[in-house]
């Protein structure tokens, strides 16, 4: 069983929606869930961008903007200030601070920032589990490194599983956390003190 679980599949299917899911199904059960998360910006109704928000400290920023600068994805600017500082740095505080690590999402605009690409490497490689989204259909040779990991699960999110995946996910990890301290009997135990 990959210990990096990674949701895929197509724009708006409901791969974001389904990591909140397993985020918020995790911390009721006591597990700490840090990394960071992505939701659109709209204005007056009408999508104008993307927010990043660190799930430990609630730190939020700007992913892109169809006004402002920075590299260019379609109609939006890539902010590569907040993806450093808001994003990366998410990444990094989960990597010392929880016991899952939670990356939405692994996707175009996110690879304009080295720093973010260097966050994500290392929460790979930290012996904590990972769950996130990759982009479905990106080419780089980043995300095609990711998909190659031999402890790598990639779920394609549809229509119809959306409302399974979420349930299926946590109890993934839940199992892994099970294995690991069997002990434990199924109590959380914090596994950055091992």
């Amino acid at each position: 069983m990959g210990r990096l679980v990674f949701l895929t599949g197509q724009p708006r299917v409901g791969k974001t929606t389904a990591l909140k899911r397993i985020v918020s199904s995790l911390g009721a059960e006591g597990y700490s869930v840090g990394g960071v998360v992505t939701t659109e910006l709209r204005e007056r109704g009408v999508r104008v961008g993307f927010k990043l928000e660190d799930i430990l400290s609630g730190r939020r920023g700007t992913l892109s903007h169809v006004k402002g600068e920075g590299p260019r994805l379609g109609k939006y600017h890539i902010n590569l200030h907040d993806l450093a500082e808001v994003g990366a740095k998410a990444l990094d505080a989960a990597i010392e601070q929880a016991d899952v690590i939670a990356i939405d999402e692994i996707g175009p605009m996110e690879l304009f920032s080295f720093k973010f690409k260097t966050s994500v490497a290392s929460a790979l490689d930290s012996g904590k589990p990972v769950v996130g989204t990759i982009h479905y259909r990106t080419q780089d040779p980043f995300v095609q490194h990711i998909r190659s990991r031999g402890d790598v699960k990639i779920i394609e999110v549809t229509l119809e599983n959306r409302e399974r995946i979420p349930l299926t996910v946590a109890g993934m990890l839940k199992k892994m956390q099970a294995e690991k301290f069997p002990q434990e009997s199924g109590r959380h135990k914090n596994w950055k003190n091992t």
